[in-house]
């Protein structure tokens, strides 16, 4: 037996000893690629929202806005290939494309207002428009919007695909609160706690629906985790702490690269059917 990267499993079916028939697709569904939502998910989420900020950001300023979205888009499609082709979890892979989605969705965000001069309040909102189509779309043809049945290359393709566009809509709406609303990047930040607050604690408690309750989550980690990146490397005339944005970029890359190595050591967010039965059970 054998998974393809489909996600349909293909049966070798013996008719008679020593004697093999023709392979069997059965309609059934591979190992997913997604971790288990724990607290560490969001912790590790969060921070690569905000590396990715501040990575995008000193890119652009040492390639210049052209390279370093050559950069940015090499890198996404090389760890989004290596992701589609992983026949099941593996921590290095999927979260180190998610850092790649978070450096190049910024990249595709900023761009929109910096090269085309759209305000961020219409990118907002076009941002928010793509988010709504794709997720409608996966809905109609999946029925379900659920990270625990991804388990398909269709369902994945809508993930990612999802994953994007919500990194493109965070940046846009950080930005627009921090700029264009004048909240500046402390108290954007610290808007955001108090939003993602919201989903967190009401799905938590069973008053929202788990499914929306971790949407609604993980499009408000972006903004979170970006406006309090950049209120760290942004210079001080400009609201911030003036750290940089490269020393940032490599500071919280640091704890990124320590929770990630101990997530595929101690295998916590590993999806439970792929985790090793213990001894004796």
């Amino acid at each position: 037996m054998g998974i393809s990267g489909d996600g349909t499993v293909t049966v070798e079916v013996r008719d008679a000893p020593g004697r093999r028939s023709a392979h069997r697709r059965l309609p059934e569904t591979g190992w997913s690629k997604v971790p288990e939502v724990t607290a560490l998910f969001w912790i590790v989420k969060i921070l690569t929202t905000g590396m990715g900020e501040t990575a995008s950001d000193y890119l652009g300023r040492a390639l210049g806005p052209i390279p370093a979205g050559c950069v940015g888009l090499t890198g996404f499609l090389v760890l989004l290939t290596m992701q589609f082709r992983a026949t099941r979890y593996r921590p290095w892979i999927y979260w180190s494309a998610i850092v790649m989605v978070s450096v190049f969705g910024t990249m595709a965000a900023d761009v929109f207002h910096v090269v085309a001069g759209i305000p961020y309040a219409v990118s907002a909102v076009a941002f928010s428009a793509v988010l709504a189509a794709v997720l409608f779309a996966w809905n109609a043809s999946e029925r379900t919007l659920s990270i625990h049945s991804i388990r398909t290359r269709r369902r994945e393709t809508f993930y990612w695909a999802t994953v994007l566009a919500t990194f493109a809509l965070g940046t846009a709406v950080g930005d627009l609160t921090a700029g264009t609303l004048h909240l500046g990047y402390l108290a954007s930040g610290l808007l955001f706690a108090a939003a993602i607050a919201v989903p967190a604690l009401a799905g938590g408690l069973g008053r929202l629906n788990e499914v929306f309750a971790f949407w609604a989550a993980y499009i408000l980690t972006r903004p979170l985790g970006a406006s309090f990146a950049d209120w760290m490397g942004a210079p001080v005339a400009h609201g911030g702490r003036g750290w940089g944005t490269g020393p940032v970029t490599a500071a919280l890359l640091v704890p990124i690269l320590v929770l990630i190595g101990y997530l595929a050591v101690s295998r916590r967010d590993t999806p439970r059917e792929q985790r090793p039965v213990a001894a004796g059970r």
